[in-house]
């Protein structure tokens, strides 16, 4: 749980429950990580109505998982106890990759695909193959063989030391 994108305030009993129900939602694109990982989860409090509401900030707005992930959400929740729960979709600040938490990115690098490794603040930056570390053998020495990868937030890359494909989570 990244302090960079969701309240940092420290948090009581019943939010760390819901954030523990939350930590067990995994993304169905990658389940090795949960949506808590992935920092798409961006608070989860009550407010004075005493009703809880869960902030979800989808990766980009064409993300085909954005239903899937909001309705297992929701499942998580109701089987959680708090069938009560609003779910808010939060669009502002748009979701950043430097949002994946540490354990998400071993998680990912462990399941062989490469985390992204350093923040985009231009552009432009997107159009150029970034040079990414092959989550098998660790080398540097990799190419980009199609930007579009398994899942449009992934590329796919050739490792030329070790010759294995992987997956590049994109910066975003």
């Amino acid at each position: 749980m990244s302090a960079t994108h969701r309240v940092t305030k420290p948090l009581d009993e019943r939010e760390r429950a819901v954030w523990s129900v939350l930590e067990n939602v995994m993304d169905p694109e990658i389940p090795v990580v949960s949506v808590v990982d992935l920092g798409i989860v961006r608070y989860a409090h009550w407010t004075s109505d005493r009703r809880l509401h869960v902030g979800l900030t989808p990766t980009y707005s064409g993300c085909p998982a954005t239903d899937v992930i909001r309705r297992t959400v929701r499942e998580a929740l109701d089987a959680g106890g708090y069938a009560d729960a609003v779910l808010e979709e939060v669009l502002s600040p748009p979701w950043t990759s430097e949002w994946l938490s540490e354990a998400g990115r071993r998680r990912l690098e462990a399941f062989g695909i490469a985390p992204p490794d350093k923040a985009v603040f231009n552009p432009r930056q997107l159009f150029r193959a970034p040079v990414v570390r092959c989550p098998r053998c660790r080398s540097d020495n990799t190419e980009r063989v199609s930007e579009f990868g398994s899942t449009p937030c992934k590329a796919h890359y050739r490792c030329s030391s070790c010759l294995e494909p992987f997956d590049y989570f994109k910066c975003i």
